[in-house]
């Protein structure tokens, strides 16, 4: 039998191949560690080496570079964050296909399509124009000059004796912050990628099984591959948390002007990341209709021999009641309110918790200038109790 085809939602793409041919990643491994820290020096450290010798510094009066949290937040957080999380994205994509091999829902006769699928989607994943767009994409957006003019955050940069910005400030606005950027548009892309892959294998013939106790025709395999994304859900997070806190420090900033923006920066990242899991929303609901009709005729038929033996009293010659996988009246029903309880979507709880918590904890930061800690569990709990 053929074996399961391996997928990695990381190896080999554009800026992948590009980091190896500049020595940042080994030919085994991923390098997660080194181009963590290049790049986080890369983009931050020529900023405060050049506001502590020739700027207004770091510190001091006024809104200097430390007052400007997001600054920091994308550079020396969201960046690690974005590189970090390749790790979890590779080991949980490589696993996701044997996996559907492994639990019968991609069947052996399927398989050479699989393969096709993976191939397809690797070619996907390692086209170089997508990269090029993103680069295309991140340059048209430092490059504006309405966007690069409404930088609040570059205002430390523009010394009073001179009128102008400094070095750090172009090197925040044209290398750190599209370091950032074209880190978390390339997550995006994997985002597509992975919602791609997902919607050809759900286009196979899929052996689900409407009874099974997962309650999503035994697709639970997938509830653990939103969490790959959820570093990539808190790294937008705190860069978003952080200029909010810098506004309400420095700005006055009113926690009711952001509550709302709070709740849907919550919601809209949990919905993105779980969208490639609707690929299988079709699938799912399919096998649901037809195991409603299929079941249903099959409970009837098992309570009409019912009756008929021991209510009328007659003799009976079908092997179904006899059979020990249907079992007992009650165990038919059991089966058809499984079929039931089928979910037409494969999103579980432990789908949602990692990016849900991921979202929501940099909200908690937020809320925890205006409020201590404290207050904020006790209110919560509150809630919830």
């Amino acid at each position: 039998m053929e074996s399961a085809p391996e997928f990695s939602l990381v190896r080999g793409d554009f800026f992948f191949r590009l980091q190896r041919r500049l020595g940042l990643i080994p030919a085994t491994g991923l390098g997660l560690a080194r181009r963590a820290l290049f790049w986080s020096l890369f983009s931050w450290l020529p900023i405060a080496v050049w506001a502590a010798l020739f700027g207004p510094g770091i510190a001091g009066a006024g809104e200097p570079l430390m007052a400007h949290f997001a600054i920091h937040a994308r550079l020396l957080l969201a960046v690690p964050l974005l590189i970090l999380a390749e790790a979890g994205a590779h080991k949980r994509s490589t696993r996701l296909l044997p996996a559907f091999v492994e639990s019968g829902a991609v069947p052996p006769s399927a398989l050479a399509r699989l393969q096709a699928v993976v191939a397809a989607t690797s070619r996907l994943r390692d086209a170089t124009l997508p990269g090029i767009v993103v680069l295309g994409i991140v340059a048209a957006i430092t490059t504006t000059s309405q966007i690069v003019s409404q930088v609040h955050e570059i205002e430390w940069a523009a010394p009073a004796r001179s009128g102008g910005l400094g070095f750090g400030a172009y090197w925040y606005l044209y290398v750190g912050r599209s370091v950032f950027l074209v880190m978390l548009f390339v997550w995006i892309w994997r985002l597509v990628v992975l919602g791609v892959l997902l919607r050809r294998i759900a286009k196979l013939d899929l052996a689900l099984v409407p009874t099974h106790p997962d309650r999503t025709g035994g697709l639970a395999l997938l509830e653990q591959v939103p969490a790959a994304f959820a570093p990539v859900v808190l790294a937008l997070g705190v860069v978003v948390a952080a200029r909010w806190i810098h506004d309400a420090i420095y700005h006055q900033l009113a926690i009711g002007s952001i509550r709302v923006p709070m709740i849907a920066f919550v919601v809209i990242t949990v919905v993105l990341f779980l969208l490639p899991l609707g690929a299988f929303i079709g699938p799912l609901a399919r096998a649901k209709r037809r195991a409603l009709h299929d079941y249903g005729v099959l409970v009837a038929r098992h309570g009409r021999l019912v009756h008929q033996r021991w209510i009328e009293g007659k003799p009976t010659h079908d092997d179904l009641l006899d059979a020990p996988e249907i079992g007992p009246v009650a165990d038919t029903a059991a089966i058809y309110q499984a079929v039931r309880a089928m979910r037409p979507v494969p999103v579980t709880a432990a789908a949602i918790l990692p990016l849900a918590l991921a979202a929501a904890l940099p909200m908690i930061a937020v809320l925890s200038v205006y409020m201590p800690i404290k207050e904020i569990l006790a209110k919560l709990l509150k809630a919830v109790v």
